[in-house]
This record gives C-alpha cells, structure tokens and sequence, in this order.
C-alpha cells in the first residue's frame, strides 16, 4: 500500500489544486466595521455555465485513514467547508482520460471554519475526520453534480494510499 503524510494547509502547496480562506478568522479586505464587518469576494467557484449552486452537507465519522476511493468533475469547481470540525482532504493533480495520478496525491488538514475550493479535475473525495466525532462538512456544487458530472473510481487494493501523520 502506498502512503502520504498529511500537510498543513499552505497557500503555495494547494495553488495547483484550488483556493482557501479562513471563514471564522478572515484575513482579508473588508468593508465597515464593528459591529458590522462584510469580508467581500473572499473566494471564487468555477461553476461553469450552471445557472443553481447548491448547498449540501457531507457527514464524516471516524473511519479508517486509507484513501481507496476518489472522483473528480470536469465541468465545475467543489467548495468544501468543514463546519465543526477539522478535517482531512486528499487531492491530486487533473489528468486527461481518467489516469489515475497515484503517486501525486497530497493530504491536507483543512481547519473547522476553512474553506476550500477545488479546481475542476482535480482528483478527491469525501473528507477524513481527525476523532472520533463525526464533523459536518458543507459542500458546494452545480444541482446534481453527483449524477451528472462525476466520475468516481474504487481503488484496487494494491492502489490504496494509507494516510500517516
């Protein structure tokens, strides 16, 4: 089995895979002031020619830190925001006609309260949770994305890429 080692969260590490910002704690520019502060155009969502953005939640529990599935959709970003939790996300680089980039993926710790944006192609999956409590992830895609661009692959046991710290 193959394995990665989880990174912290890193501006110029996650370029090739997406975007960041911190939502609870924003660092960025800002209109008004206390008691009203409004953190404008913090991210951006390639969404191609979707006219809905919907808003689902994913729910993580504890399971074990082996990436043995992933997927990817060509037409439009992901958003991903854990909201009680921090949470592990894997990535890799987009290829042409499905490659399985194996040797490429990467592991970031996304803190609770950031959230990221993944470029179209850019291999993923359900988020890890880092305990034992599950951790409620907000994702943000087109309307039905889930049957109408992504392609998810199972990973053969000798694919499988273990998560170490």
């Amino acid at each position: 089995m193959n394995k990665v080692k989880v990174e912290e969260l890193n501006i110029e590490k996650f370029l090739p895979y997406g975007y960041y910002a911190n939502c609870i704690n924003p660092d960025a520019e800002k209109i008004g002031a206390e008691p009203i502060e409004f953190y404008r155009d913090m991210l951006q969502q390639d969404v191609s020619n979707h006219s809905k953005v919907s808003f689902s939640v994913c729910r993580v529990e504890k399971r074990d830190p082996v990436i043995d599935i992933i997927e990817y959709h060509s037409q439009t970003g992901e958003g991903i925001l854990p909201l009680d939790g921090d949470v592990l996300i894997h990535v890799a680089p987009a290829t042409p006609n499905s490659v399985l980039p194996l040797d490429k993926f990467r592991v970031f710790r996304i803190p609770k309260g950031t959230m990221v944006v993944l470029r179209p192609g850019v291999w993923h999956h359900a988020p890890f949770t880092l305990n034992q409590k599950p951790a409620n992830v907000l994702i943000i895609l087109p309307e039905r994305t889930y049957a109408n661009d992504c392609t998810v692959v199972e990973l053969e046991n000798t694919d499988r890429i273990n998560i170490g710290r």
